[in-house]
C-alpha cells in the first residue's frame, strides 16, 4: 500500500518552474506530494542511449571509420553499404583530351544519376591544372550505391568516405 507524503520546499518548487516554464509552476499555496509507490521511469534521452557525445563529434574522422579512394579512367563504386554517409575530396584534371568524363553517380541498381559532374569545371587550359573539391552527405538506400567515373588516367577522382549514420539514423561514432 502506497502512503502519501506531503512536500513543502521552496528549491523544489523553484527548480520545477526552472525545468518547466511552459508549466508556470504551479502557483501560490500549492504543495507537492511523493508517494512511496513505485513508478517506473523510461529515459528516452541521449545520455540514456549510454553516449553524450555531440553530434559534431560524432562525425569526427578517424583511422578506422575513413575509407579513402582514388579512381583513374575506370568505373568503382565507392559506396555500396546503406545509410548516410559523408563523401568528401577533390577532381583533378592533367591534359584531359576529349571527350573525357569525370562523375560520381548514384545508382539505385538500375538507373545512373550524376551528381557531381566534373568535366565542366575541369578543361585543363594554359598548362594549369584545375581542381575541384567537393564535400557532401548522401543517403544510400538498399541497392544504391555511389560510383566513381573516369574515362582517362588524366582525369582522377580521389577523396575519402564515412559513414555518419546507419538506414535509421542512429549516428556512428567515429
Amino acid at each position: 500500500m502506497a502512503q502519501e507524503f506531503r512536500i513543502n520546499s521552496t528549491a523544489i518548487e523553484d527548480k520545477i518552474n526552472q525545468l518547466l516554464p511552459s508549466q508556470g509552476g504551479f502557483g501560490t499555496g500549492i504543495d507537492f506530494s511523493a508517494s512511496t509507490m513505485v513508478i517506473p521511469v523510461v529515459n528516452l534521452t541521449e545520455a540514456a542511449e549510454g553516449s553524450s557525445l555531440r553530434e559534431d563529434l560524432q562525425a569526427a574522422l578517424s583511422f578506422g571509420s575513413v575509407t579513402s579512394f582514388n579512381v583513374a579512367n575506370a568505373t568503382t563504386p565507392i559506396i555500396t553499404t546503406t545509410g548516410y554517409w559523408r563523401v568528401f575530396g577533390t577532381m583533378t584534371s592533367v591534359d584531359v583530351a576529349n571527350p573525357s568524363v569525370v562523375h560520381l553517380i548514384l545508382n539505385d541498381g538500375i538507373t545512373n544519376k550524376i551528381i557531381l559532374d566534373g568535366n565542366t569545371g575541369l578543361s585543363n587550359t594554359g598548362g594549369q591544372n584545375p581542381i575541384i573539391s567537393f564535400d557532401f552527405n548522401v543517403f544510400l538506400a538498399a541497392g544504391d550505391s555511389l560510383i566513381a567515373k573516369s574515362t582517362t588516367t588524366a582525369l582522377a577522382i580521389a577523396g575519402a568516405v564515412r559513414q555518419l549514420a546507419d538506414i535509421n539514423g542512429t549516428l556512428q561514432n567515429p
